[in-house]
């Protein structure tokens, strides 16, 4: 049975657009006018042998019409043996271990070729989880990533060599690459604190060399692409050197801080100016407060976008915003004036994907709702005309302590399209499946 399917899936050569079947048309009708013109030595030379040979075709088929037929099936047969023959043999040098059939790569790779323009906005973990997925279905991605990472091996090179924080960047082209398992584990490779580079990533000094190399940051992205088999591309929201910065409640921070104050009153909205609101700058430190943000913002506010970026965002036929951290990796994003004016004019499809679970110190107990209220107070309403959200709520909590499942909202509270979908990576159920996800964000452009 197996044997069959094989045999039936080369009929893939078949399909329109595997350019395939011009250059086989092209091969047999240059080898038909090679065998004409073969025939036609006889005539013009005239030698008794070659006659001789007609003559016993004639008497094995004395019809015109079988000789002609008889001579191009089996000419046609002899190109085609030979034709796919050549091809898995000089093609068989590239083909990695398990990608299948020749003719199965290059019908994977032309139905990728022809996907979509998806746009994928956002950072961390949770825009990895998604490029994982969408590259299996076009390679016609772009991932815009936030530039506003200060901690870690990302913050000290960025202080310290001046480029652009290359941790998220890194990510993205690992979860990109054709070569992904591999690459992953060489570009999250982080060498030990006692060494001389001292808890580094591999990753981010490849990248970090690489626009020493290159001259610029965005060039060595786009040579990293390239020499990585990247499907897509990885482009920074804007290339200015910004700082994220919060205000956040200092209430809740004390109450949080004194057991005995928990049970007093907090107020909902403190007045700014009146001590009751905190500035909070660095991404890390924001991540690591425990009182209610009320908003972030970058220093310095009107950044220029990277134009490559407002081109992709103008460009798409999908737009995909998070999952991620809403507001240390998602809003950073959108927070760049000029990208922000591009997303609310491009008209394409524009999908929030929802987090799984609950983040504490930046959404804890938040429903969907609450993200989306969270989104339109800091770049106005009607950016988002769908949000997809996880309907699978499992017995098992999320790890860390306070998180919880991000629950569907309140009918009521619902003044947007929400899409609700089984979104579970049943191994690590507080996570996206990556290609749920990208079956789900791709559902919704078919629809």
């Amino acid at each position: 049975m197996e044997r069959w399917a094989r045999r039936w899936s080369r009929l893939k050569w078949l399909v329109p657009g595997m350019g395939v079947k011009r250059w086989v048309l092209l091969y047999i009708a240059g080898f038909i006018l090679l065998g004409l013109g073969i025939a036609a030595i006889p005539e013009a030379l005239g030698p008794a042998t070659w006659r001789r040979i007609l003559v016993y075709l004639r008497l094995l088929f004395p019809k015109p019409e079988l000789q002609v037929a008889l001579l191009l099936v089996t000419g046609v047969a002899l190109v085609l043996v030979a034709f796919f023959g050549l091809n898995r043999s000089l093609l068989s040098a590239f083909r990695r271990t398990g990608q299948g059939d020749v003719v199965d790569v290059l019908y994977r790779h032309r139905q990728r070729q022809r996907g979509p323009k998806v746009v994928a906005i956002g950072g961390g973990h949770g825009l990895n989880t998604l490029l994982r997925g969408l590259k299996e279905q076009t390679d016609n991605i772009t991932a815009i990533v936030t530039v506003a990472d200060d901690g870690g091996s990302s913050g000290r090179l960025r202080r310290e060599m001046g480029v652009l924080p290359p941790g998220d960047f890194r990510n993205c082209i690992a979860a990109l690459s054709d070569a992904e398992g591999l690459m992953t584990q060489l570009f999250q490779y982080r060498f030990s604190e006692d060494s001389g580079l001292d808890g580094h990533s591999f990753g981010n000094l490849y990248i970090t060399a690489m626009a020493a190399i290159t001259g610029s940051f965005e060039s060595a992205l786009a040579e990293s692409g390239r020499v990585l088999a990247v499907r897509g591309r990885v482009i920074p929201s804007t290339l200015a050197e910004v700082n994220l910065c919060a205000e956040i409640a200092q209430p809740l921070r004390a109450a949080l801080e004194a057991p005995e104050a928990a049970s007093a009153p907090v107020a909902a909205e403190p007045a700014p100016g009146d001590g009751g609101w905190e500035k909070v700058c660095g991404e890390t430190r924001i991540g690591e407060s425990v009182g209610r943000i009320r908003r972030v913002y970058l220093q310095p506010e009107n950044v220029p976008a990277y134009p490559e970026a407002i081109r992709a965002v103008l460009d798409a036929d999908l737009i995909v915003i998070g999952p991620g951290s809403l507001y240390t990796s998602v809003l950073p994003n959108l927070l760049v004036p000029d990208l922000a004016s591009a997303l609310a004019s491009a008209r394409a499809p524009k999908v929030y994907v929802c987090n799984m679970a609950t983040q504490p110190g930046e959404t804890g107990e938040y429903d969907v709702s609450d993200h989306i209220r969270a989104l339109r107070e800091h770049i106005g309403p009607d950016v988002f005309q769908i949000v997809l959200a996880n309907r699978n709520f499992s017995n098992i909590r999320p790890p860390g302590a306070g998180a919880d499942w991000v629950k569907l909202p309140r009918p009521d509270t619902v003044n947007y399209q929400l899409v609700t979908k089984d979104l579970v990576d049943r191994q690590y159920p507080w996570r996206h499946d990556s290609a749920k996800l990208a079956e789900a964000v791709m559902e919704l452009l078919r629809a």
